[in-house]
C-alpha cells in the first residue's frame, strides 16, 4: 500500500480566511454609501446649521459619500426631527433620525437626547449651544457608521 506522507498545517495557511473579514466587509459598505440629509424637522435654522456642516464633517471623516451633488444618487436618506425641552439652567435636544431607502421605506431608527446648560439664559432653540448640535451630529454619524457596518456580509 503507498504511504501518504504526513503534511504539517502552516498556521498561516490555516488562517486565512476565505471571504474578507468584518472589517473590510464594513468597509467597503460604508465606502460604497452615498448619504442624503433631508431637510430637519423642528429645529431652528441657527440650530440647524451647525448640524448639518458637522454632520458633513464627521461624514467625511467616516468615510460616507453625502449625496447632493448633481448624478449622485443616494442609497440612504436620513431625516431628522427635533425638540427641546428647558428644565432650570439646562436644555435637552431630542432627536430622531430616521433612515430610509432611496423607495422610502424606513430601514433603522437612531434616537437620543443631548442635556446642555442653557446657552445666552434663552430658552427653546436659542438656548442650544452650536456645540450641542456638533456633539449631535457626530454621535449620528457614528451610530449610522455602526449600523451600516452591521449590515455587512
Amino acid at each position: 500500500t503507498p504511504t501518504t506522507p504526513a503534511t504539517t498545517a502552516h498556521p498561516s495557511a490555516t488562517a486565512q480566511p476565505s471571504a474578507p473579514s468584518q472589517p473590510a466587509k464594513s468597509a467597503a459598505v460604508i465606502a460604497r454609501t452615498r448619504l442624503q440629509v433631508a431637510p430637519i424637522v423642528g429645529a431652528s435654522v441657527e440650530a440647524a446649521t451647525p448640524l448639518t456642516a458637522e454632520l458633513q464633517t464627521r461624514a467625511k471623516q467616516r468615510g460616507i459619500t453625502l449625496a447632493g451633488s448633481a448624478g449622485q444618487t443616494p442609497t440612504h436618506v436620513l431625516k431628522g426631527y427635533f425638540s427641546t425641552m428647558s428644565e432650570g439652567k439646562d436644555t435637552t435636544v431630542i432627536y430622531v433620525w430616521d433612515i430610509y431607502d432611496p423607495a422610502g421605506n424606513r430601514l433603522h431608527r437612531i434616537n437620543g437626547q443631548q442635556k446642555a446648560p442653557s446657552a445666552n439664559g434663552g430658552e427653546g432653540w436659542a438656548a442650544v449651544a452650536p456645540e450641542t448640535m456638533q456633539a449631535i451630529a457626530d454621535q449620528t454619524i457614528d451610530q449610522f457608521a455602526t449600523w451600516l457596518g452591521g449590515q455587512a456580509g
